[in-house]
């Protein structure tokens, strides 16, 4: 049975622990303080470490799970001469090879807010120190909370805008067509039900069909149709251009923060 250390008990870390096999894993957690590590872990059915040094010194896998920020002042402390999974945002596998020895596997890993239902999108990336073996058992931990891919460390800044922060775009996206709803006369509740589970039905039918986004929307149209007017009405006001400027935001953003 593999031992898994989580550094850090927030949500993330939660999701990710929910989506485990307890019979396949051996799972811990230390945090801040032990009374909150200890309630965390009696909810997860999980080990609570007295500290970070007892995690890591009886752990196979270490899962850093705290914010960036917080990371230089752990890794200053402890010597941890086991593989290192990082969840920060924003740190490269440069930052964290900086706070390291030369020899430390780390993999860098990147899920989205979608972990808590087990339905994450998630990026991968590892340094040269990290074996195939290992480097297949860190993917099966995340596969185990939605769908795993992975991603040159040169790509995770766009990574993070298409699936990191793209939730919340899309978020907005929904809410935005629920508003329409409401403005013809839909209560908001049910148009935004009904414009959700219409955006998942159709994200499904892209992801399992062989088609490009462009032929579905051919395929809803009809020549001098309802669905065209929304088009051209979309196209007319940059909905295209707008949504890509949103994304170069984002990664310009990520970018700035990494440097």
């Amino acid at each position: 049975m593999i031992a898994i250390g989580f550094i850090g008990a927030g949500k993330m870390a939660s999701a990710i622990i929910n989506g485990l096999d307890k019979d396949t894993f051996s799972i811990q957690i230390s945090g801040r303080t032990l009374d909150t590590t200890q309630k965390t872990a009696h909810m997860l059915g999980i080990k609570a470490a007295a500290s970070h040094a007892e995690l890591i010194q009886s752990s196979d896998i270490v899962v850093l799970a705290v914010k960036p920020h917080i990371i230089p002042a752990i890794l200053s402390v402890h010597e941890i001469n086991k593989p290192l999974v990082s969840i920060a945002a924003g740190m490269t596998l440069s930052d964290l090879e900086s706070l390291t020895t030369s020899k430390q596997p780390l993999i860098r890993v990147m899920p989205n807010i979608n972990a808590t239902i087990q339905k994450s999108t998630t990026g991968i990336t590892r340094n040269a120190n990290v074996s195939d073996d290992t480097f297949a058992t860190v993917t099966a931990i995340f596969e185990s909370i939605g769908s795993v891919h992975e991603v040159a460390e040169k790509d995770f800044g766009t990574f993070t805008a298409l699936a990191g922060s793209s939730p919340a775009y899309i978020y907005m996206f929904i809410d935005a067509m629920s508003r329409a709803g409401v403005l013809h006369g839909m209560s908001k509740d049910v148009s935004t039900k009904i414009v959700a589970e219409t955006v998942l039905a159709s994200a499904e039918m892209l992801l399992f069909s062989d088609l490009n986004p462009w032929t579905l929307v051919d395929n809803v149209s009809s020549p001098g149709g309802t669905t065209v007017a929304g088009i051209v009405s979309l196209e007319q006001n940059n909905f295209v251009a707008t949504v890509i400027d949103a994304i170069t935001a984002t990664v310009d953003k990520n970018k700035a923060m990494s440097k």
